[in-house]
């Protein structure tokens, strides 16, 4: 019961041990994986607000863990690192999984520490459809791809072409253009961020080329499927493994757990340092009127 009532104090310890391993300050940001909470524009202020407090003249460590959310609010929480930081730089830790926008945000550090297990994913922009009475996800990529295959088959058909003109009939070209410029807008931020860090340069045409697994459905088949930090490295990332034995990393990990078990069940967003935190609540859960 204390553990599932534990509160900033019971974590406390563990940033003051860290802090010791890394010889730098320690902040954590979580966002929940059970409750309906992405990365917005909010978290760059309340974790503004935290880095305002601290020593930050030697850098920082930053243990993320989060599903994702918005490529605009990872690129203020990268520039909000970075400004706060004395060296003008940070360290990422990925105890868990850092997906979509949280990987985003990983490729704003200098460094990426990850254990055996610690999963970054693709960062191409999902779009939520209303279909059948229920909502489906897809890939933008995916989405795009599908409209100008048609549009190509259509083209060269020489002979009854109706019936793509009625596939045809579901997109909306200027949906289109908008899905375009999502997935552009998530490419250029990745990578702008890499070659104004750990691969400072490189020019972006040659990072796009190293991080195609991150971009794109192709190579990981869908959205979720993990990217370990083999493959991660294997993209010119700067990569630190940590065994599981390893003493910081069994501080990292029970940090995780108990965050995370925070995450899931008394908070649905989480930012802390040693001697500061920040939670916002689950919302109340909304039911249509009968």
């Amino acid at each position: 019961m204390d553990e599932q009532n534990q509160s900033h104090k019971t974590r406390q310890a563990l940033f003051v041990k860290l802090e010791e391993e890394f010889g730098l300050p320690i902040v954590s940001y979580f966002t929940s994986f059970r409750y309906p909470a992405m990365i917005d524009s909010a978290d760059a202020d309340i974790l503004e607000g935290v880095l305002q407090k601290l020593d930050l003249s030697k850098g920082f460590a930053l243990i993320i863990n989060s599903p994702g959310g918005d490529g605009l609010a990872a690129e203020r929480i990268i520039n909000v690192c970075r400004s706060y930081s004395g060296t003008k730089e940070f360290i990422s830790i990925v105890p868990g999984k850092a997906k979509s926008a949280a990987t985003m945000i990983c490729f704003g550090s200098s460094k990426i520490v990850m254990g055996p297990t610690s999963e970054l994913g693709p960062i191409d922009p999902q779009v939520t459809i209303p279909e059948n009475d229920g909502l489906k996800r897809f890939s933008a990529y995916n989405i795009i791809e599908s409209y100008k295959n048609l549009f190509k088959k259509a083209v060269e058909e020489k002979g009854n072409i109706q019936p793509y003109l009625q596939q045809l009939a579901n997109y909306d070209e200027r949906e289109i253009r908008e899905l375009e410029c999502a997935v552009s807008l998530s490419k250029s931020i990745s990578a702008k961020t890499l070659a104004s860090g750990m691969m400072k340069g490189q020019s972006e045409n040659d990072i796009y080329e190293k991080i195609k697994i991150f971009l794109s459905p192709e190579h990981t088949k869908t959205h979720g499927r993990p990217i370990y930090r083999d493959e991660a490295k294997s993209c010119g990332l700067n990569i630190e493994y940590k065994d599981i034995k390893d003493s910081s990393w069994k501080l990292i990990y029970e940090l995780y757990i108990r965050t995370n078990n925070f995450v899931s069940t008394k908070a649905q967003k989480c930012i802390e340092s040693k001697n500061h935190s920040y939670i916002v609540l689950p919302q109340p859960q909304r039911f249509p009127a009968r």
